[in-house]
């Protein structure tokens, strides 16, 4: 790379994000359309954090997991959403030099986190159908706060290792982000530095993260199906299924999402279709997961009724 080119980088200060569209006409409804969403993410996704904390009947592992996968949802989606919609009513979909290096980092963070969130929910409800006498002993607090502070601590390290070793690397005269939001791949694309390492980096990370992740809640309900198909009462294995119903939901949808996204050959993919794959990842399944929870999940239609009847003789 000449010395001209090498000026340009250093003194590079903001990236341009070409967005989802760049028809006029679209970007009022899309506007109003990610509105909604983002709305119904914050409000779903506060409400059970808040939920899963004040209420005494939801003072259980699979709730404490629970409230830290909305956290991780409302993490991930509101350092995307608010961006986005601004680039909607914007002339010029402009993101600063440092805020996408902040940006690319809290959502790698949040985005781990939840593979292995995901993970601890589905052990959790191994240990609640296989080994329901041991299963307060298995799951203690110090074993539930282990399997959430162990994925924050991993989540930060490999997400500031990526975010370092980008944007350390020499960037070409062209800042254009072929996205609606700073992401890894369109990150590479724009590096002039040989990127070797850090896409081996970032593959190893990715495979590891996933392949991993998967694995434990693949075992977690083989072994639930085991123990489910052995139990002699029906009343019993309906309890049983009803009780892992919405995560198993929520793994399906979220887990369906990245593997369509990796797993389909390199000459099907297209720009739109890894653009649309990549809002239905980042900000709908984030207001999906309050949703499901809360529409398959008796106890917490029940908690949320209970605070509600109490608001309201409160303020009565």
């Amino acid at each position: 790379m000449d010395r001209g080119n090498e000026t340009t980088v250093i003194q590079m200060t903001e990236f341009i994000l070409v967005g989802l569209t760049d028809k006029s006409e679209l970007q009022a409804p899309l506007f109003l359309l990610f509105l909604l969403i983002y709305t119904v993410t914050v409000v779903g996704n506060l409400g059970m954090i808040i939920l899963t904390k004040i209420d005494s009947h939801l003072q259980t592992p699979m709730y404490f997991f629970l409230r830290h996968l909305a956290l991780t949802d409302l993490g991930y989606s509101t350092t995307i959403g608010p961006k986005m919609l601004v680039n909607f009513v914007v002339e010029k979909n402009i993101i600063s030099y440092n805020w996408c290096a902040t940006q690319l980092f809290v959502f790698m963070t949040f985005m781990i986190s939840e593979f292995f969130i995901l993970s601890a929910m589905a052990y959790d409800r191994y240990v609640a159908i296989c080994k329901p006498l041991l299963y307060m002993v298995i799951m203690s607090d110090i074993v539930c706060l282990a399997l959430v502070a162990i994925p924050y601590i991993y989540s930060i390290f490999v997400s500031l290792l990526i975010v370092v070793k980008i944007f350390t690397l020499s960037f070409c005269d062209s800042n254009v982000i072929k996205h609606f939001y700073c992401d890894t791949l369109p990150l590479l694309s724009l590096l002039c530095s040989d990127t070797q390492e850090i896409e081996l980096i970032v593959f190893i990370f990715c495979a590891l993260n996933l392949l991993s992740s998967l694995m434990i809640v693949l075992i977690s309900y083989m072994l639930i199906l085991v123990a489910i198909l052995r139990m002699n009462s029906a009343a019993g294995r309906h309890k049983a299924f009803s009780t892992c119903g919405s995560h198993l939901t929520v793994v399906v949808v979220f887990y369906g999402t990245l593997l369509f996204m990796y797993l389909q050959p390199q000459s099907s993919h297209s720009f739109e279709t890894d653009q649309m794959a990549s809002v239905f990842y980042t900000l709908v399944i984030p207001m999906l997961n309050p949703l499901i929870y809360s529409l398959r999940n008796k106890e917490v239609k029940n908690a949320l009724k209970r605070t509600i009847e109490n608001q309201c003789k409160f303020i009565l």
